[in-house]
């Protein structure tokens, strides 16, 4: 009994002293802790003259401020979505927004929607879409995303959970918070943006991809402020 004790204690403890020292389940691109903004860049509409605000508070987490306002920060950095599909993020409102609504033009503002937007590739266009994105590049200087995912705290309590953007169906809503129940409450979020892709545009979604992050209350001219501590882009080995 003893000596089957003594290889129990072996194995237990070599288990344990292996695994601390082996390869982690997953492999990490992006890691933003938000000690500073260094990795992101602002991006500013060219015909909304009131922009949103973005700081860092309490050392480590960003803060978002909109008034009557639109603004959006952009992560510098790509990824290759087939090699890190998966997106963790953790956060916060302090208030959804009374006349916001996600199926209507004028409703189209939120406290806080993280975008995945999936880059433009002309060599994969059609005919019409090239000379459309040609166009779009001539007036902004750079071709706009191929099409985007934008998760979001909605502001109801909608039934569907995907909602086509009231101005464009090129941009897919993701409903992961609905309405004011969570609000001031710190929220986890854990997404597959392909599979989401997949779901929302009923096809392969475009390669490459980038995080923008915006406070937006251009259209109903209200006020709204959120926090986000972390995101984090990766694979499952």
């Amino acid at each position: 009994m003893k000596i089957k004790g003594i290889i129990v204690f072996i194995i237990v403890f070599l288990t344990t002293v292996l695994g601390a020292f082996s390869e982690p389940g997953e492999e990490v691109k992006i890691k933003e802790d938000f000690k500073n903004l260094d990795n992101w860049e602002a991006y500013e509409f060219p015909k909304i003259k009131e922009h949103s605000l973005y700081t860092i508070v309490e050392g480590d987490i960003l803060k978002t401020e909109s008034k009557a306002s639109a603004s959006a920060i952009i992560y510098k950095g790509e990824f290759d979505v087939y090699q890190y599909p998966l997106i963790e993020w953790k956060w916060k409102v302090d208030n959804i927004i009374k006349k916001g609504d996600a199926k209507s033009k004028e409703g189209d503002d939120y406290s806080i929607r993280i975008y995945i937007a999936f880059k433009y590739d002309p060599e994969k266009a059609g005919f019409g879409k090239r000379i459309k994105y040609n166009t779009a590049k001539l007036l902004y200087g750079d071709y706009p995303p191929d099409s985007s995912l934008n998760y979001i705290w909605a502001n109801k309590n909608h039934e569907e959970d995907i909602i086509a953007n009231a101005y464009t169906d090129q941009a897919q809503m993701i409903l992961l918070q609905k309405g004011d129940a969570d609000v001031g409450v710190w929220k986890n979020e854990e997404v597959d943006i392909v599979k989401d892709y997949r779901r929302a545009f009923g096809k392969e979604p475009p390669s490459v991809a980038s995080i923008i992050i915006m406070n937006d209350t251009d259209n109903t001219g209200e006020r709204a402020v959120s926090y986000v501590d972390y995101i984090k882009v990766y694979n499952e080995k």
